[in-house]
Order: C-alpha cells, then sequence, then structure tokens
C-alpha cells in the first residue's frame, strides 16, 4: 500500500485503469481515495457516498462493483479500502521518528506535536 492516498497514483491513467471506468466510478474512486485514511481504509455510509456524488442507490452500486471488479477497491461493510494499483510498489514504510519530549505545562504545543503524540497513542509508531 502506498503510504497515503492524499495523491492519485499516475499509474491509474498509465496503465489504462481510468479509461476502463464509467464516469460515476471514476468519480466514487476520486472522493475514497481523497477521504481515506493511510491505509486506504473509508467508512462513508453508501447513503452518504451515493449523495455526495449525486448518484442513485443502483448508479452507486454498478460504479462500486465496478471499481471492486477492477480491483481498484475492496468492500466489507461497513469499510472501503482503496488498493493499490495492480503492478505498482508500495512506498516504503518511512523511518521512526523520534519525539521530542513533551514541554512544560502551560507552554505552547505545535500541531505536528500534537498530531505526533495522537499517532503515537494510535499505535502508529
Amino acid at each position: 500500500m502506498p503510504e497515503r492516498f492524499s495523491w492519485v497514483d499516475q499509474a491509474l491513467v498509465q496503465q489504462h485503469f481510468i479509461d476502463r471506468c464509467e464516469p460515476q466510478s471514476a468519480a466514487l474512486y476520486l472522493f475514497l481515495v481523497t477521504v481515506a485514511d493511510a491505509q486506504g481504509l473509508s467508512y462513508y455510509g453508501a447513503a452518504t457516498l451515493a449523495g455526495r456524488l449525486h448518484l442513485s442507490a443502483p448508479a452507486f452500486t454498478a460504479a462500486l462493483e465496478q471499481l471492486i471488479a477492477l480491483d481498484l477497491i475492496a468492500y466489507r461493510a461497513p469499510l472501503y479500502q482503496v488498493l493499490a494499483l495492480p503492478g505498482t510498489v508500495a512506498a516504503p514504510r518511512p523511518a521512526q521518528r523520534v519525539v521530542a519530549a513533551r514541554p512544560p505545562a502551560g507552554e505552547p504545543v505545535s500541531l505536528a506535536s500534537l498530531l505526533c503524540q495522537m499517532e503515537q497513542r494510535r499505535g502508529g509508531l
């Protein structure tokens, strides 16, 4: 899996996956890529996704099925997972970061430090 899904892999175009997608499927893929976490996971509900993309329930189901058939995503209720594109190499995991000691109480803390602490508590490091 790539480290992050906050970008769209160029292989989507270079390997012609986008050429095989209906517009509704491409829109769903883009939305899922945009909201996915570092493991490619998203938990948006079908009704929410369909509403945000202005798709009817049957059009949403068809888009979802097409993305699954192309191995672009996996789905097991309630989670969607954006998959690494076939033939692409997973990004290497970054080296473990060393987090500075917490500042004394009352001292300002950077947003980066807060996010790093949250990630550590989630077991990410």
